[in-house]
């Protein structure tokens, strides 16, 4: 039994170091399997910054209608979303929006 492993040494051992690299090539925190969730993450984060960076540039719009040069159109839509403020004569109408 002895002779036969130490005749057959050579390709047990390789047999073992190839099995172990081709799992820890598939599997691991550095392989395929791995390196495709990260892929995916790194996806939606980039989609994620993307909206964020839209609202951010909104809101910095938003507010230098704002603080600048103060534009009195936008301050009446802002009094008539909020405050549901209308002129004399003037018909409302709400509109609610079913997302069903």
């Amino acid at each position: 039994m002895l002779s036969k492993l130490k005749k057959n040494y050579f390709l047990l051992i390789s047999t073992f170091l190839i099995l172990y690299f081709f799992f820890n090539f598939l599997d691991g925190e550095r392989g395929l399997f791995s390196y495709f969730k990260k892929k995916e993450i790194l996806i939606n984060l980039k989609i994620e910054e993307d909206n964020l960076s839209n609202k951010i540039k909104d809101l910095e719009f938003k507010n230098s209608l704002l603080s600048t040069k103060l534009d009195l159109d936008y301050v009446e839509t802002l009094i008539r979303e909020k405050f549901m403020f209308g002129k004399e004569g003037e018909t409302l109408y709400i509109i609610k929006k079913n997302d069903n």
